[in-house]
């Protein structure tokens, strides 16, 4: 019997999962349908849909969100609330607290899960399992080239166009730097909550115009020892501000959903 699967966005990451789905390398699950938010025409075998009702009228077993900030603040709780467990790449909207907690007791009331992939960043297993000794420090820095920081509030810090050298745009906890670049730095939230919270978990964003990719790097000291990891991911061609990784790895998440072999989890 195959897992119902639903996705809310349907971009870089949501046609990723289909064409996943379509070669037959995530076995046991089914795509039922996807919430965008503009009618796109006939595309994808008429699996989308930008009516919240129609989609809901739809029994997942698990819904997938990859559209956004507000689209977990606007249906994620009825993902919980109508039996299905919610998969969320857009961590960064949990620094809004009450938001998380009403997600949080939505899916305890209707017992499912609030699944945060790994996506776009690595070692949160290593994070995660280091967490449960005591943490003392954690720092996450983002860089990506100035192309990817168009459209948000570093262009109000700085010339993007004209910077001839690495520039720190934001420099403080995650749950300030996370809701400045919401569609930017969701992994540092990610590896926030995975390990001493968003207030304590430090995040460095660096517009660097000596790159073409995406690099991210993750430290941690605590009392298991010390940790270091680093990730230089080629840039997604449909969207500039994310890296290839997020939709491969949210592939790995969906297949491990349904699959009888789990690595990593």
């Amino acid at each position: 019997m195959s897992l119902k699967l639903g996705l809310i966005g349907f971009g870089a990451i949501g046609k990723h999962v289909e064409a996943a789905l379509q070669a037959g390398t995530i076995e046991n699950l089914e795509l039922l349908a996807a919430l965008v938010k503009r009618p796109r025409g006939a595309v994808s075998g008429g699996l989308l849909t930008h009516e919240p009702d129609r989609f809901f009228a739809h029994a997942f077993d698990a819904v997938a969100e990859c559209a956004g900030h507000e689209a977990v603040r606007t249906h994620g709780q009825r993902v919980l609330e109508r039996g299905a467990d919610l998969l969320v790449t857009s961590v960064g909207a949990f620094t809004d607290t009450a938001l998380f907690d009403r997600l949080l007791a939505a899916a305890k009331a209707n017992r499912r899960r609030l699944i945060l992939p790994s996506a776009g960043i690595g070692a949160l297993d290593i994070l995660s399992g280091a967490a449960v000794g005591g943490l003392d420090r954690v720092t996450v820095t983002v860089r990506k080239d100035p192309s990817a920081w168009k459209g948000t509030v570093a262009e109000t810090l700085v010339d993007l166009d004209a910077l001839k050298a690495p520039h720190v745009v934001f420099d403080g906890p995650v749950r300030e730097g996370a809701r400045l670049y919401p569609q930017n730095v969701n992994i540092s939230a990610a590896a926030a909550i995975a390990g001493v919270g968003l207030d304590a978990t430090r995040v460095v964003i660096v517009a660097d115009p000596g790159i073409t990719t995406h690099i991210v790097e993750l430290e941690a000291e605590g009392a298991f020892g010390r940790f270091f990891f680093r990730e230089d991911v080629a840039v997604s061609e449909e969207n500039r501000k994310t890296g290839k990784l997020v939709a491969m790895a949210m592939v790995k998440s969906v297949r491990q959903l349904a699959s009888t072999l789990v690595v990593a989890a």
